[in-house]
């Protein structure tokens, strides 16, 4: 699907030709962006030359501004990566660097984030994006993850949060896929996150920071990036650092 998309903004990003907003993660700079939605279609979303969406272009200022990944010598573990990072992430000769998904052709490790088969404490850095809403254990989930995860490392943890829920919404009894979609938002979801987002990924030996990051970002930089509406920001603005206990 990834290549097709690709193949086909391509093919029409000529169309999108100026200068009123830019890509962080690339570089370029359109007009305006392609809409992109799997239920609601969003305005100004997809970047035609990357595939960057806003969390990826919001994302990527802050791994450039708040951490050392681009200075410092470590080991990162990109679980499920996505496109628009994926050439930029191993070109960085300071990055040891490691993508896994169950299936996506283009992982170097092809596995279940539920049973990973990876040495415990080997990564200093693991990025895992839009995924705990799909795992069916996330318990499980989590804990293979942060076990992987050396002490004193980080990882970015980033999903779908219904910023009107207050408790994560689950029920294992729905299985058909419509309506997981009616129930949590996409066929292959079986889980809507709350507002507790934040209280349902930590576990023992972890500490989860909500960075309010885009807050502290002018309104000329989130309109410039497309980043999202600065008059309506929400948790769903917000990135999730969760960092292992020494």
């Amino acid at each position: 699907m990834q290549k097709v998309v690709y193949f086909a903004t391509n093919c029409i990003k000529i169309f999108y030709l100026g200068n009123r907003v830019e890509c962080s993660v690339c570089g370029k700079h359109y007009r305006k962006f392609l809409p992109y939605g799997y239920v609601n279609s969003r305005e100004n979303a997809l970047c035609p030359n990357c595939l960057a969406l806003e969390r990826h272009r919001l994302l990527w200022l802050y791994l450039k501004e708040k951490t050392n990944i681009f200075s410092s010598n470590l080991s990162f573990l990109h679980i499920a990566p996505e496109l628009c990072f994926i050439s930029r992430f191993r070109n960085q000769k300071n990055i040891q660097y490691t993508t896994a998904d169950l299936e996506s052709p283009w992982a170097d490790v092809h596995l279940n984030v539920e049973n990973m088969p990876l040495e415990t404490e080997s990564y200093d850095f693991i990025m895992a994006n839009h995924i705990l809403e799909h795992v069916d254990n996330l318990d499980k989930a989590l804990s293979e993850i942060y076990r992987v995860l050396k002490k004193g490392g980080f990882a970015i943890l980033l999903s779908p949060i219904n910023p009107k829920r207050d408790i994560t919404y689950e029920d294992k009894t729905i299985t058909d896929p419509l309506e997981r979609e009616k129930h949590f938002g996409q066929k292959d979801h079986v889980r809507e996150f709350g507002t507790d987002y934040a209280k349902r990924i930590t576990q023992e030996g972890v500490e989860v920071i909500e960075e309010r990051f885009i807050e502290s970002l002018s309104r000329e930089r989130i309109l410039r990036f497309a980043l999202a509406n600065p008059d309506k920001l929400t948790i769903e603005n917000h990135i999730f650092v969760v960092r292992k206990l020494n």
